[in-house]
């Protein structure tokens, strides 16, 4: 079923930079932390009206029907599905994504490499949650205490922060940061990053909006990161020191 996110895609991915501007405050943090920033993105831009649509309503035919797909993935999820997305659960990072490059790419050798991706997951983590606090959609197994996912029901602190995923933003804007810096590699990383997403629906995490809607957001942060000379100097740092160790090109 095509959404309206879904038809986003195709021109986020090209319009590149030109993603329209927004999104001043710091994101939400823990108590006694403070709150994190962008190290990149100037106040004002991503905007989250701008980038994505709403999503449906809760208890909207649309959400129900979401609801719905979320228990037949149940009926017919495997164990080794299980465990792969319990996994992927658990483990929100560039690693997870850079799977197929196998242990080659090793983050503890390549320090420019692990300081990009380490920047990286700040900004993918600062947006979704600056766009989670704007859309304050509601968790699945909250809207519906009978799915059986990964975890337990969410608590009262994170039940509106369906939309959108955080591991599909991250997923998707690690896969492409890694296909620019390896694009011989860039379909399997691309389909590792789209089967990530999907865990998060075999975990009960999130809607399928949801999970277009990180894809959407992952490309158009990285597409806005591209623009600034500090976050490219760092990708080519990155890239100097993957193609001096024959691991790209």
């Amino acid at each position: 079923m095509r959404t309206p996110v879904a038809g986003f895609l195709l021109a986020v991915t090209v319009a590149g930079a030109a993603v329209a501007p927004s999104v001043a405050a710091p994101a939400p943090s823990k108590p006694g932390k403070p709150p994190a920033v962008s190290k990149f993105l100037e106040p004002g831009e991503l905007d989250p009206a701008q980038v994505l649509p709403p999503p449906p309503a809760d208890g909207s035919p649309e959400a129900l029907a979401e609801i719905a797909e979320l228990h037949r993935l149940e009926a017919i999820r495997t164990p080794e599905r299980f465990a792969l997305a319990r996994h992927d659960d658990e483990f929100e990072d560039v690693t997870s994504i850079a799977a197929p490059l196998g242990p080659a790419f090793d983050l503890a050798l390549y320090p420019k490499t692990a300081q990009l991706f380490a920047d990286l997951r700040n900004e993918d983590s600062v947006a979704a949650k600056r766009f989670k606090v704007y859309f304050q959609r509601t968790r699945p197994r909250v809207a519906d205490p009978t799915l059986n996912g990964c975890k337990g029901g969410e608590g009262s602190d994170n039940s509106k922060t369906a939309y959108p995923s955080g591991h599909a933003t991250m997923g998707y804007a690690a896969a492409a940061v890694l296909s620019n810096l390896m694009p011989g590699n860039a379909q399997a990383i691309q389909a590792r990053a789209a089967d990530y997403g999907e865990s998060r629906l075999i975990c009960d995490a999130h809607y399928r909006r949801d999970i277009e809607a990180g894809h959407v957001l992952g490309v158009a942060l990285v597409a806005e990161l591209m623009t600034k000379p500090k976050f490219r100097e760092e990708l080519e740092a990155a890239r100097a020191e993957l193609t001096a160790a024959h691991i790209a090109p």
